[in-house]
């Protein structure tokens, strides 16, 4: 694919480290430990058994976990191209 004055493969290799960031923001959060509540913490709904012993230190549901991940989180993007744009703000 032409990229302009970009050399070949440079449109896939900032994809790849796009995605590799990614992956390493993920991994460095923080998990839980320590003992898991039986009951979720903001509904009250037990949580299952299988729930528990894959994630020591869980205190959510599965339901209030997804409801919480799927809010929207902003932050900080980076613009590895370097456009005009990026550069008035």
């Amino acid at each position: 694919m032409a990229g302009g004055w970009s050399r070949d493969g440079a449109v896939n290799e900032q994809i790849e480290a796009s995605i590799a960031d990614e992956l390493a923001r993920l991994k460095a959060r923080p998990q839980p430990k320590g003992e898991s509540l039986t009951h979720c913490a903001e509904c009250e709904e037990e949580i299952p058994q299988p729930r528990r012993e894959a994630l020591p230190g869980v205190k959510l549901c599965l339901d209030c976990a997804s409801e919480r991940d799927s809010a929207v989180q902003l932050r900080g993007g980076i613009n590895r191209r370097g456009s005009k744009d990026s550069q008035l703000k």
